[in-house]
């Protein structure tokens, strides 16, 4: 079955187009939407501009849409017409999108399946979050966290490579400070710079660290696939 991802370039997104296509999809094509703000409820915001390195390194086309509105209904509007846009271009019969835990994205997104008549796939839907994080670096997934928003993530986390010590560190911050370990209420967001889907790594050049003293963002200035690794 042909489908195209709801790609965001973090974790979720990158590791749920890793499981679908193990389970046989093929995945056709990546659809992303940039958000007006940090303030949408339904789509990921840091680094949006360098999913681009991503799309090429899996050489998957990315469709790309702008909001202009941080409402819900809006966004899921423009959803309906790029998913409209890949079923035209790329004969698209399902959509993986990579939510864990809330309710509230599931049902939009079923709902606009149901009404467009596509599979909705969602192989990270319900997983352990401690399993789920600890196999994210199982399997070669490399990411970078670039943004905190919860008490217990200081501006140490920005930009850093998670790795499976750190995962043991964020499980027990998580406890204290009862964030979502997988960071799908929002706490924090990431960008994949490597993984098994990728034929070359993102090498980040230039970075900038935005703090304010409760949250705060890591912007990729600059990047490139680096092709000699």
């Amino acid at each position: 079955m042909k489908i195209a991802s709801l790609f965001s370039g973090g974790k979720d997104s990158l590791y749920s187009i890793f499981l679908a296509k193990k389970q046989g999809y093929e995945v056709n094509c990546l659809l992303s939407i940039f958000p007006k703000s940090a303030e949408s409820h339904l789509l990921h915001h840091p680094n949006l501009q360098w999913t681009k390195l991503q799309s090429q390194s899996m050489q998957i086309p990315q469709l790309v849409i702008e909001s202009n509105s941080d409402e819900t209904d809006n966004e899921i509007t423009l959803l309906e017409e790029i998913l409209i846009q890949s079923i035209d271009q790329y004969e698209i019969e399902g959509i993986v999108h990579g939510g864990i835990q809330s309710q509230f994205q599931k049902e939009k997104f079923e709902n606009l399946c149901n009404k467009l008549n596509l599979e909705s796939v969602t192989p990270l839907w319900n997983s352990n979050p401690f399993e789920y994080m600890n196999g994210l670096i199982s399997s070669n997934f490399r990411f970078i966290i670039s943004s905190v928003s919860s008490g217990g993530l200081d501006d140490s986390w920005l930009g850093k490579i998670i790795t499976k010590n750190d995962i043991s560190i964020l499980y027990d911050l998580s406890k204290k400070f009862g964030f979502n370990l997988n960071f799908e209420g929002g706490e924090a967001e990431t960008f994949v710079v490597n993984c098994p889907l990728f034929s070359h790594s993102i090498d980040i050049i230039k970075s900038e660290k935005i703090w304010d003293g409760y949250r705060g963002r890591f912007e990729i200035v600059d990047a490139r696939l680096n092709y000699n690794a």
